[in-house]
C-alpha cells in the first residue's frame, strides 16, 4: 500500500511539474517549441485553416518558430502573457504554429504538400519568430506567387506595443492604404 501511494504521489508531482501553473500559460511541446493552449489545432492544410478562420470571423496567421529561439520564448512569455494582447489575438485570429526546420507535412494554398522546412524555404522565412498574415479567402491565393499571398509579415521579435499594433494593422485592413510604419506613427501616444 505504501509503495502504491508513494508511486501515486510521485506521479502526481511529476504531472504537476510538467503542467503549466495556469491554463493560459504556454506549454513546452515534444519538439521543443512553446505553444499557447489556444493556438489552432490543424490538419496542416493552409486553405482549410484559412477558410475555417474566416467562417469564425477571424484572420489566419502562421507563427514560425525554432527550438531554442530566445525571441520565440519571449513572444510567448512576454507578449502573449499580456491579457490585452492575448485577448485581442484570440478574439480576432487563428494562429498556426510551424517549425522552421520541421518535418510535418503541410499542404500549401496551391495544393503542394511539403515539409514545414520546405514550406519555410518556399516563403523565404529566415528568422524566428516570423508571423505571416494572409488574405481573407484562400481561393485567390492559389494563383499567386508565395510572397504575394501575404498581406503582412513580421520577421523577428516585436516589442509588445508594436506586436499588438501588427495584429491591429491586419485586422483593420490598414495594409490596404498604408505601411505598417505609417500605421504605427498614426497611433495615439
Amino acid at each position: 500500500m505504501k509503495f502504491a501511494r508513494r508511486t501515486l504521489l510521485a506521479g502526481a508531482a511529476a504531472l504537476a511539474a510538467t503542467s503549466p501553473a495556469r491554463a493560459d500559460e504556454p506549454l513546452l511541446t515534444d519538439d521543443g517549441l512553446y505553444r499557447q493552449p489556444w493556438f489552432l489545432e490543424s490538419f496542416l492544410d493552409l486553405s482549410d485553416d484559412l477558410e475555417g478562420a474566416a467562417k469564425q470571423g477571424k484572420r489566419f496567421a502562421i507563427m514560425w518558430e525554432l527550438k531554442g529561439c530566445p525571441y520565440c520564448k519571449e513572444t510567448h512569455f512576454v507578449n502573449f502573457a499580456r491579457p490585452n494582447i492575448s485577448d485581442y489575438v484570440k478574439a480576432n485570429f487563428e494562429i498556426l504554429q510551424l517549425n522552421i526546420v520541421g518535418s510535418r507535412k503541410v499542404t500549401d494554398f496551391d495544393g503542394a504538400e511539403m515539409s514545414e522546412k520546405e514550406l519555410a524555404a518556399k516563403y523565404g522565412i529566415r528568422f524566428t519568430p516570423t508571423f505571416q498574415f494572409f488574405a481573407e479567402r484562400a481561393g485567390p491565393l492559389k494563383a499567386l506567387a508565395p510572397q504575394k499571398r501575404e498581406v503582412a509579415r513580421a520577421p523577428g521579435y516585436l516589442r509588445p506595443e508594436d506586436f499588438l499594433a501588427m495584429f491591429r494593422f491586419v485586422r483593420e485592413k490598414a495594409y490596404e492604404t498604408k505601411s505598417f510604419r505609417d500605421f504605427v506613427k498614426a497611433l495615439p501616444s
